[in-house]
């Protein structure tokens, strides 16, 4: 029990130290923690672009294999249990843990970014074909891609809970690769505190982003200047309300908070797709649709070797990154209220249903942005390059209600963020506490603490840009902790279903791998008389 301990302390306070520190020199040495954030973040978009790009492909693939394949079937629990939480619970608790605040700040912000400043030199900006292009790759963002990070990380952690009963240490994934010996704790107790660390600066990018476009609606709402001193009213009224949803536990305030975030999104949603441009939301939605499927690989795989240019690193690189950094904590929430589910529904409720009201998100929210300057003569285009944070709030004043519409997105947005943050703090605390499932509140508080404390500091220090370090370089280490997961995960399952097989119905089992062997030597026997 006590070398239990003493490993739980090593994880806590190790990954603690870590963020404090960066919140201290954040503080007292603002221009230089800005000046190493920006090194550090063109060094590590530049030299491993093709790392992030590569290994969300190589996870969509995977996962989209384990749909298809005999091992959909498996149940992570036990064979007779079902799921806690019904369908819409569940899809709720996925859309606002994984996407939260992030669809709202850039629903229409990326679209009228890429419709602005497009992602191909030849194309013109604010054409209609920008238009298509910004919605095409608005979708390729927010579709499956995306939501595979968190789908390896939770598969993995459930399957490992759940299917074999261990803890829900992101360490314990990597179990079959680490393996035993003297090198086993000290590996394990560093994938957790990098788990930790990046989760906590992936978390704080979105609750950053998230006080930005509060304080963004404040000014155009209220006409309350921005200021810093905005800022941190912002996240100190944030930060107590997410701590006390926090100390209420995963079946009270997280669960009640995600069901209402999700209805009151899709109310939001219905208002903008009745009072904005309908049918050409529709027509929107159904070619950009048909563009993300048709240049999925090529986005996928895009980068500029050959031609140079910021723009995928900037957009694309920092996405796939900052899906990264968040995947230990969405990962750990996903995995815990997933309990019951086979893998098949698993992977498609998690590659599935988020995406697709992300999707219709976009369209919706960027359809309209986008008809108000195409057809409309708006200038939401010109808003959004001048200032990000506007975007949202700039397409509701082209739409009637304009300011009963404002306040309640405020509260959209500050609900979302209550959601991501208290959900981040209670895996956070429980990664922290060796898997608890119930982890003391001291340590949520203290979690919940340095996690505002990192945004604040982020944002004061150098904005969006510092935002985007964070989670670019908080998620390198992390990718190769994903890549090996992937291998893990896929060798257990591939092992505990053979040996399931094998009890079952021995016979049939030797009679194939019998078989199998007989076509491999027949095979190796016709290769040898070829040559």
């Amino acid at each position: 029990m006590n070398s239990q301990k003493k490993k739980l302390n090593i994880v806590f306070y190790a990954s603690a130290v870590i963020i404090a520190s960066l919140v201290l020199a954040g503080a007292f040495m603002p221009a230089a923690f800005a000046e190493v954030a920006n090194t550090a973040l063109q060094f590590t978009t530049h030299n491993f672009g093709w790392l992030y790009l590569g290994a969300i492909f190589i996870f969509a693939i995977f996962l989209i294999y384990l749909i298809f394949s005999k091992y959909g079937s498996i149940r992570l629990g036990g064979k007779n249990e079902r799921p806690k939480y019904p369908l819409f619970t569940w899809i709720g608790m996925l859309f606002s843990a994984g996407f939260g605040v992030a669809l709202v700040f850039y629903g229409i912000g990326e679209p009228m970014s890429h419709f602005f400043a497009p992602p191909f030199s030849d194309v013109e900006a604010q054409s209609t074909e920008a238009g298509r292009i910004a919605m095409g790759y608005s979708f390729f963002h927010y579709g499956i891609s995306q939501w595979t990070v968190f789908g390896i990380v939770g598969l993995a952690m459930a399957y490992f809970q759940f299917k074999k009963g261990t803890d829900g240490m992101v360490s314990t994934t990597l179990s079959p690769i680490i393996g035993k010996g003297k090198h086993e704790k000290p590996t394990k107790r560093l994938v957790d505190i990098l788990a930790i660390v990046a989760t906590v600066l992936g978390v704080a990018t979105s609750i950053g982003l998230g006080v930005m476009q509060i304080n963004g609606g404040v000014t155009s709402t209220f006409g309350i200047a921005e200021s810093p001193w905005t800022l941190i009213i912002i996240m100190a009224i944030l930060t107590g309300l997410y701590l006390l949803s926090a100390t209420t536990g995963l079946d009270k305030g997280i669960r009640w908070l995600s069901n209402f975030n999700l209805g009151a999104a899709l109310v939001f949603m219905l208002f903008v797709f009745v009072t904005g441009p309908t049918v050409f939301i529709l027509d929107t939605l159904i070619v950009g649709l048909g563009d993300y499927i048709t240049n999925f690989i090529s986005y996928s795989l895009r980068l500029s070797p050959y031609s140079g240019g910021e723009w995928v690193y900037d957009w694309t690189v920092f996405y796939w990154a900052w899906a990264i950094a968040w995947a230990p904590f969405v990962g750990a929430f996903v995995a815990r209220v997933s309990r019951g589910r086979t893998i098949r529904e698993f992977i498609l409720g998690v590659m599935v249903a988020p995406p697709a009201i992300a999707l219709l998100w976009i369209a919706v929210f960027g359809g309209t942005a986008l008809h108000m300057d195409l057809f409309e003569g708006g200038t939401i285009a010109a808003a959004v390059n001048n200032d990000i944070t506007s975007a949202l709030f700039a397409t509701l004043a082209g739409l009637p209600f304009t300011e009963i519409v404002s306040v309640f997105v405020l509260l959209l947005i500050f609900t979302f963020l209550i959601t991501s943050a208290d959900s981040a703090v209670f895996i956070l605390s429980s990664m922290s506490t060796g898997g608890s499932l119930n982890p003391p509140i001291r340590i949520r508080i203290i979690w919940g603490v340095l996690m505002s404390g990192i945004s604040l500091i982020l944002l004061l220090a150098s904005g969006l840009t510092g935002l985007q370090t964070a989670s670019i370089i908080a998620a390198l280490p992390f990718v190769i902790i994903l890549l090996l997961m992937n291998f893990s995960i896929f060798k257990v399952i591939r092992a505990d279903y053979k040996k399931e097989a094998v009890a079952k119905n021995p016979a049939a089992v030797k009679k194939e791998t019998r078989e199998k062997t007989q076509k491999t030597s027949k095979l190796k026997e016709d290769s040898a008389s070829v040559s």
